[in-house]
This record gives structure tokens, C-alpha cells and sequence, in this order.
């Protein structure tokens, strides 16, 4: 019974927590869009704001869905593939560090094994 309880507390904050985490980049799309648009590959520049506005809708929509119940599982999905989408500006970056100056080349390399872990995130955390 206590394990249950702990189980239930534990979802409860990692679903706080990834919510809070998306609902701030998406407004963050808004906010400061720039860097945002800086890091769509060149394929996409042409829509680099489109890009980047429809991310951040994406973004604060899976992580509102992601507190209501009846919507967690698909916003889970939906995060899930949204992550997937975006590792292209990902790799974009770390295959051109010299184009992202600030941004320490760790740092570039860093944010690709943590896509998927972001990916495993959003999966456990919307199960319950």
C-alpha cells in the first residue's frame, strides 16, 4: 500500500515536471523565438518561423495534455514524436558547432543521447 502510494507521488511529480519542462520551452518559442529559429536546418530555413511557432504550440499542447488524464497518453505520444522530429536540429547542431559558437561543442554532443532519454521521460511518465 505504502509502494502504491510512492508510485502514485513519484508519476505525479515526473508528470509535473515534464509538463512544466514543455509548457516553458513553448513559451519560450514565443518569447525568444531567434535561437529557436537559428537551429532549424537549412532544409527548413525557408519556414524557419513556421517551424518554430508550430513546435512551440506542439510543445505547450503536449504539455498541458500531459496533466489532464484523458488526454495523457496521446499527448505522451505526441511528445514522444515531437522529440523525434526535432533531433534533426539537434544533430543539425552538433554536425556544425562552428555555426553555434556560445554553445560549448560538449554541449552540442551532449543533446543527442538526451533525446531519447527525454523520449523515455514522456513515455513512463504518461503510462499512469
Amino acid at each position: 500500500m505504502v509502494e502504491e502510494q510512492l508510485e502514485r507521488d513519484g508519476g505525479r511529480r515526473s508528470r509535473g515536471l515534464l509538463a512544466a519542462f514543455f509548457i516553458g520551452a513553448g513559451v519560450n518559442h514565443f518569447v525568444q523565438p531567434r535561437p529557436y529559429e537559428k537551429i532549424v536546418p537549412p532544409r527548413l530555413q525557408g519556414e524557419a518561423k513556421r517551424v518554430v511557432m508550430l513546435s512551440g504550440i506542439a510543445e505547450l499542447a503536449g504539455g498541458v495534455g500531459v496533466l489532464l488524464p484523458g488526454t495523457r497518453r496521446l499527448s505522451g505520444v505526441g511528445l514522444i514524436a515531437l522529440l523525434a522530429a526535432v533531433f534533426s536540429a539537434n544533430l543539425y547542431m552538433a554536425q556544425q558547432p562552428e555555426r553555434f559558437k556560445k554553445i560549448p561543442r560538449v554541449a552540442l554532443y551532449a543533446r543527442l543521447p538526451l533525446q531519447p532519454l527525454m523520449m523515455l521521460w514522456a513515455w513512463r511518465a504518461t503510462r499512469r
